[in-house]
């Protein structure tokens, strides 16, 4: 009864830290909110399931998005979706703010329309890597880990994505 007690409250507790990022990366990958919620189902699913089996409990998070990422390209094999492409329509997050300025929220969400349009000209290793990093706030060895890279490969990938970015979003704020 102890040890179960405990798991539920080591999930809740990964759940309420994580899931917001999961949610978001997961979103940015597959631009479809009602699958978004099927995948990041599953991946705290498979969490709650395998807990007891997560030896370090630092290593959590990465074990959280090692399966969300895995997640996403299991739902790319089975329907065969061409991942050079997303679907940006349903960018919203899932927590906004009420108290900021509405004029604020609406430029902060046109630009992050623009970057995420911007994501499907870039290749999909590119834009894992940054939303990886800028989404899911995981570190360039976190990163390295779970893309099977080099954490050197990693900040260039990231590094050429910014520019790439900066190039094009320069292009059409100017």
């Amino acid at each position: 009864m102890q040890k179960t007690s405990n798991k539920i409250v080591q999930f809740t507790i990964a759940y309420n830290r994580y899931k917001i990022g999961v949610y978001n990366y997961v979103l940015k990958m597959v631009g479809n909110k009602m699958v978004c919620d099927d995948l990041v189902q599953n991946v705290f699913l498979k969490l709650f399931e395998n807990l007891d089996s997560i030896k370090n409990r630092e290593s959590i998070k990465f074990w959280i998005y090692t399966t969300a990422r895995n997640e996403v390209y299991l739902y790319f094999r089975k329907k065969k979706i061409d991942t050079t492409k997303f679907i940006s329509d349903d960018t919203s997050d899932i927590e906004t703010r009420s108290n900021e300025n509405i004029e604020y929220q609406f430029e902060l969400k046109e630009m992050k329309n623009l970057i995420l349009n911007e994501l499907n000209n870039i290749s999909i290793e590119q834009k894992e890597i940054f939303l990886l990093k800028e989404y899911g706030g995981l570190s360039y060895k976190e990163i390295s880990i779970i893309s099977n890279i080099d954490e050197n490969l990693v900040k260039s990938r990231l590094y050429k994505t910014r520019q790439k970015l900066i190039v094009r979003l320069s292009k059409i704020i100017v």
